[in-house]
């Protein structure tokens, strides 16, 4: 999984990089259980995350904006957080994103279940009636 950081009136410092790449990291265990569902041997999720401080002059103090944009096969899932830290943006975010890619999994293992169950009803149907016509 690769993570590419963008901000916008925020300077990137070390720190801030290690603590997204710690945190984003977090999410690679869920993103290599579906490269091994697909099949595929090379990278299968890109994750963009843009940190920004926002500047309205009606709001007092700092408001910083975490956006993540995970690409996935098949679907884009984007998230968003505010908080008055950027670090508990990015965590916030972090945690929408593990909700949101769980649904995800299951939804994608859910659809194969479910045409599993479709060819399983299907053979059998045909063989019984094979075997009607026979005697």
């Amino acid at each position: 999984m690769r993570i590419i950081l963008k901000s916008k009136n925020l300077e990137i410092t070390e720190g801030l990089k290690n603590y997204v790449d710690e945190k984003v990291g977090s999410l690679k265990k869920f993103v290599d259980i579906l490269k091994q569902d697909a099949g595929i041997g090379k990278d299968v999720a890109e994750f963009f995350v843009d940190v920004e401080k926002e500047t309205r002059h009606h709001k007092k103090g700092e408001i910083f904006l975490a956006i993540g944009k995970l690409i996935l096969p098949k679907k884009t899932i984007v998230v968003s957080a505010k908080k008055s830290d950027i670090f508990q943006a990015i965590v916030a975010m972090v945690d929408a994103f593990q909700v949101e890619v769980k649904q995800y999994k299951s939804k994608n293992k859910e659809s194969i279940r479910r045409m599993q169950r479709n060819s399983k009803k299907f053979l059998f149907a045909t063989d019984d009636k094979k075997d009607d016509g026979a005697q």
